[in-house]
Order: C-alpha cells, then structure tokens, then sequence
C-alpha cells in the first residue's frame, strides 16, 4: 500500500532544533494538511521527507520502506516529489527546460508523452514552453513548479506553501487544480499557513507548534475544534468571526 508515516522525526541544524517530534501518516489517495504557523516545522519536515535535510532520529518510511536520510533523487525514484516553498525555478532556464529538469529519473522514451500530460493539465504552461522562467507571474511559476514535480510521475506530491503570495483567484484556480489531481489518484501532503483554505481540501489535518505535533485528526473534527476555530480561524468561543 502507497503509504507515508513518520514517527517522532527531529531535525537539527547544529544546536538549533528545526524540528523537535514530528508524527504524521498520509494514507494512499489522501489528502492530508500539515497545518501551523510560520516557523512551526513545516517547511523542515517536507524537506526531511524529500531527502533535503538530514533527519537527526525518528523514523520515515514510504510502502513500507524506510527512507530516512536517503538522497533526495533516490526518494524521487521512489515516488515522491515536492514543490518548494518558493519554486525554486531555474529562473535564466526556459518553462520546457525547468519541465524536463523535473523528469531526470524517467526514461527519456517517457519524458515527451509526460510534457504533453503536464501541458494539458496546465495549458498555460504550454503557451510559455519557449518563455524564460524570471520572465513568468507568480501564479505562473507556482504552476511551473507543481508541473515540474509532476513530471516525475510521482505518487505523493509534497507542496510547501502553494498559496504562498498569490492573489485570490490564482489561490482558487490552484487548488481547483490539486482537487483535479486528487481526483486523478494523486496522494497529497500539504503544506499551508492557510487551514482554513487547507482544510476546505484536505480529509486530515496534522498541527505543528514549535516543530512538535500538537493536534491531529479529520478535518472535519479540526475545523470544529476550539483551539483550531480561535488560533488558526479567527472564530472566537462564541462562535464569531475575529
């Protein structure tokens, strides 16, 4: 079975703590929110999962599998791939180039029929295949970086912040296309300070605090919880909006 757990992960970078205990499961064709404010452990902890930092203890596995401490092409030839906080585009490189970039694990036979997959998903994409990275809107990249994480065929998406800087209705347009793509299979862990966008999306929700899980359950149960409605949605005891 395609599942994700990570049991009580720590990550240090030399004597500070990025991540104090972390535990999570993604289940296959989930879709769960890592949810807590800036500087809760969020970003730390994907980039653990995708082999970008090393884990200090605590336990990763994927199909039963452990993959702590791999590399992070290894992890990507296993299934995984995440979209960065911040794109991370090779910005002097053109759409099609950071595109290609994205499917260096695959056979090159593959790499043309998963561009024509990835531009018809995003038709966007297509129109700027020849247009330089630097040269794109903010939605555009963030689409060019989902797109490049999709070109490994992965089946767990990792997304770091997607709404991240984006006006409304290229948030709302995004995650109509993460619903696509869950709908086409995909299983998704994300990353937001938005819970209230996160939870409209996801079927289970993990809280971080200061690089601890603190809360954890469906989504339904968190958005009716009272710690979540006062910290994170703005509705105070009586039920009001803040």
């Amino acid at each position: 079975m395609d599942e994700l757990v990570v049991q009580n992960l720590q990550v240090r970078y030399g004597d500070l703590v990025g991540v104090a205990d972390v535990s999570l499961r993604v289940p296959q064709g989930s879709v769960v929110a890592l949810l807590g404010s800036n500087g809760a452990g969020k970003t730390t902890t994907l980039n653990a999962i995708a082999g970008l930092v090393r884990t200090a203890s605590g336990a990763v596995t994927w199909r039963g599998e452990s993959i702590v401490n791999l590399p992070a092409f290894a992890i990507v030839a296993r299934g995984l791939a995440l979209s960065p906080e911040g794109w991370r585009l090779f910005r002097g490189q053109t759409v099609e180039q950071n595109l290609r970039l994205g499917a260096l694990p695959l056979p090159r036979s593959k790499v043309p029929p998963r561009l024509e997959q990835v531009y018809s998903f995003f038709p966007h994409l297509a129109e700027r295949r020849r247009q330089r990275a630097d040269t794109l809107s903010g939605g555009e990249r963030q689409m060019l970086a989902l797109g490049r994480a999709l070109m490994s065929e992965p089946r767990l998406l990792l997304l770091d912040e997607p709404s991240l800087g984006l006006a409304p209705a290229i948030v709302e347009s995004l995650y109509e296309s993460l619903r696509a793509l869950h709908k086409q299979g995909l299983t998704l862990l994300l990353a937001e300070q938005s819970v209230a966008l996160a939870l409209e999306v996801a079927d289970y929700g993990c809280v971080l605090q200061t690089g601890r899980t603190v809360l954890e359950g469906s989504a339904r149960d968190l958005r009716a919880n009272p710690q979540v409605q006062a910290i994170y949605l703005g509705i105070s005891a009586d039920g009001a909006a803040g």
